[in-house]
């Protein structure tokens, strides 16, 4: 009963994080400060990882390393944000790590949705089927157009929040 409770949250979370980080990543491709869904994006994200953390695992598994490498990115990104207030290189290096840490849960929704959704599960029930290769496939090379978008998109005054 509190597994399920603790999914529920750990998952709502994990959905806050995504819709908060479509707004994000639209602003960092328009060169927009959005001070407040951004403080949203950075909290629910880093909070969907550690809460990650208390599942019960055997062992170290790819999900806890995603974690890890989440909540590294996301640190890189909340220093060049609060501390280096995106000054000079410091943000494309926002850009670059908000992207990634978006990526990371995008990456993790579409596991979760062939994990859970049975027609998708019908056509990649391993998720080493070409179905789940493809669409993980689709998900990086979007994300890789909306970082570079992203990273070269020219600043407006503002943009620090």
């Amino acid at each position: 009963m509190i597994l399920n409770a603790f999914t529920v949250f750990h998952v709502v979370l994990s959905l806050i994080g995504i819709g908060s980080g479509v707004v994000v990543i639209y602003g960092l491709t328009k060169a927009r400060a959005l001070p407040g869904w951004t403080k949203l994006f950075l909290a629910t994200t880093a909070a969907t990882s550690v809460t990650g953390f208390f599942f019960p695992f055997n062992g170290f598994t790819p999900a806890l390393a995603l974690g890890v490498l989440s909540l590294v990115v996301l640190l890189i990104a909340s220093l060049a944000l609060y501390r280096h207030r995106l000054l000079g290189g410091w943000r494309r290096t926002y850009a670059i790590t908000v992207v990634i840490a978006f990526y990371f849960n995008v990456f993790v929704l579409v596991v979760q949705l062939f994990r859970r959704v049975p027609a998708l599960k019908a056509m990649a029930p391993t998720q080493s089927e070409p179905p789940f290769q493809i669409a993980q496939l689709a998900v990086l090379l979007l994300f890789a157009v909306i970082g570079i978008r992203a990273a070269t998109a020219k600043p407006q005054r503002g943009l620090v929040p």
